[in-house]
């Protein structure tokens, strides 16, 4: 196997009208130096089928397919455990990268050898939409344990991790936003997450998304806490934050502007 900086980790399920876009965006990287790890987490849809036509197209991109569904968060760990990177960057099977996304965290990472965990802001495409809305979600340019407590401000889709800080962070959970309690394990340890204030992650968003069921979602942001070991009460000040913070975001996407968001180019 050669070496590879960036191992891509992809979970699929039921993923076959998005999957290949997804795919796409990360063979069309200014980076190539990467692997592509693709769980297929039991399938129903014709999902194996579209990665099989992907991966006979390009050796980097490596397939697994779990006989029944496990769940996202083993997917992940699952391809974690497989990784050859020295990175290991999470993608969505729905979300699509910007070409010059992994190239401009790996540049941030050269500039500051000390970054451990770099993500980058996102614009979001609604269903049934060609293209991405006017406005996108920034990103602070750096956020420590405490600052992230009070709001996820890591997309998944967007983080870019040192492999030997995945380590031990195994989180098998359904019920709660493993991905958020993974950052949250990690900035315990580290002093700083660090962003590039750019929208190179396109999330795809749907009100009918586990995501897009906003009262699921709380209830998991509030089990992630209590997860993370905090009491009930700071669980509950911290829940509070969030509540209000993802109420102005989700304003933003569907309905317009606010202060946390940019305007895009045009």
């Amino acid at each position: 196997m050669r070496p590879v900086r960036v191992s891509v980790v992809m979970p699929a399920y039921n993923s076959a009208r998005h999957i290949a876009g997804a795919i796409d965006s990360v063979r069309a990287q200014t980076v190539s130096d990467w692997e592509l790890l693709i769980v297929d987490d039991g399938s129903t849809d014709g999902t194996d089928a579209v990665i099989a036509r992907c991966a006979q197209l390009d050796s980097r991109i490596c397939c697994f397919t779990m006989a029944k569904n496990r769940g996202a968060a083993f997917c992940r760990a699952f391809a974690v455990e497989r990784a050859a990177g020295a990175w290991v960057a999470f993608l969505d099977s729905d979300d699509l990268w910007l070409p010059d996304k992994l190239e401009k965290q790996l540049a941030f990472a050269r500039r500051s050898p000390e970054a451990k965990l770099i993500f980058t802001g996102a614009a979001f495409l609604k269903d049934g939409a060609a293209a991405p809305g006017r406005y996108w979600m920034r990103v602070p340019e750096r956020v420590g344990y405490r600052m992230l407590l009070r709001q996820n401000v890591i997309p998944c889709s967007s983080a870019l991790v040192r492999r030997s800080c995945l380590r031990d962070m195994t989180i098998l959970r359904t019920d709660i936003h493993e991905d958020f309690a993974v950052w949250l394990q990690i900035l315990r340890r580290e002093p700083f997450a660090y962003g590039v204030n750019e929208p190179l992650v396109v999330y795809r968003v749907s009100r009918a998304s586990r995501s897009g069921d906003k009262r699921a979602a709380a209830a998991m942001t509030f089990r992630t806490y209590r997860a993370a070991g905090l009491p009930v009460g700071k669980a509950a000040f911290c829940f509070c934050s969030y509540a209000a913070r993802s109420a102005r975001k989700y304003a933003a996407i569907f309905w317009g502007e606010n202060r946390f968001w940019g305007k895009r180019a045009t």
